[in-house]
């Protein structure tokens, strides 16, 4: 299975909600999503909020704890992150982790993974953020390992950064779990995605979403991989507004450099941007956010309900 429309859950603060009944109103928002024609919540690979979103000290739940307990609150919802810092864990057990949660979802996980990219977490944390070349490095052999531990083979490896024997990785729920690499790296991210991934999550401002198509499709003529076998998705912010005047107020309020990533409007209104500028250059999904306002009860069915006839 694949993502076609995927509701991710960054942010943790709700106004009027105490912290002992956050996960509440989490678990009710994968429910609504499952209800109202979403195939994937996502969550973010963060223990920090992020810049932009909101001030390193609100809350942000560990990833896999949250999407454990998601399978348990769900049925057929596909779960991931979006997406796993390869830096912030051991390959092997990465792959066990993922292997898990595929079983107590019965079949639902996919792993998502990036090369980590957040210097503060790693600083106060007590994780090695090396240099940019040394991230992607540690990925690639990363993937060495997990990819083949994710269909059931022992890998084993010894490598520049990570070393590996016989990697076991029992029981397994399916006889392979999907990856899915998440950025916007030509070089790089492209590259790995062709050789490893299953689904290209491309993380871009919407104008250069022609030219990250055309080169990922490069990139899989480049690996011998028929490019239609790559699906790709885009991760587009969402402000839903109640009329023209309201959503050109709150686009006045967000900083010009994110207008490019920022879908702002009535329910029609995104729905259409997201078909004009996502869809048609080429993108086969769509994986939105709602920072604003998911949290409000109805909110994901309303988005649901716009945005499920552009990837039926």
């Amino acid at each position: 299975m694949t993502i076609r429309l995927g509701y991710q859950i960054p942010n943790f603060t709700y106004p009027d909600t105490p912290v002992e009944r956050l996960f509440d109103t989490v678990i009710a928002q994968a429910r609504e999503a499952e209800a109202s024609g979403f195939d994937t919540v996502l969550v973010m690979d963060h223990f920090y909020q992020l810049p932009g979103i909101g001030t390193p000290d609100q809350p942000m739940l560990e990833a896999y704890t949250t999407l454990g307990a998601l399978a348990t609150a769900t049925e057929t919802i596909q779960l991931s992150t979006l997406v796993t810092g390869n830096t912030y864990r051991n390959p092997p057990m990465l792959a066990k982790t993922v292997t898990t949660l595929d079983m107590v979802s019965h079949g639902r996980a996919i792993l998502g993974i990036g090369a980590g990219w957040f210097e503060k977490e790693h600083n106060d944390f007590g994780y090695e953020f090396g240099t940019f070349t040394d991230r992607f490095e540690r990925l690639e052999e990363a993937l060495e390992i997990i990819a083949p531990m994710l269909r059931g083979e022992n890998p084993t490896l010894a490598g520049k950064w990570y070393r590996v024997e016989n990697a076991m990785n029992n029981p397994r729920f399916r006889s392979q779990i999907p990856i899915m690499l998440g950025g916007s790296g030509e070089k790089k991210t492209f590259r790995l995605a062709a050789r490893f991934a299953d689904h290209m999550n491309i993380i871009c401002d919407r104008a250069d979403i022609p030219q990250k198509v055309a080169v990922l499709r490069q990139r899989c003529e480049e690996a011998g991989r028929d490019p239609a076998t790559l699906a790709t998705s885009y991760l587009a912010m969402t402000v839903v507004a109640d009329s023209e005047e309201e959503a050109k107020r709150i686009l006045d309020g967000i900083p010009p450099e994110r207008h490019s990533r920022v879908f702002i409007g009535t329910q029609a209104q995104i729905a259409e941007q997201l078909h004009q500028d996502v869809i048609e250059p080429g993108i086969t999904g769509l994986t939105i956010n709602m920072i604003r306002n998911g949290h409000v009860p109805g909110a994901v069915a309303a988005a649901g309900e716009a945005l499920k006839p552009l990837v039926s």
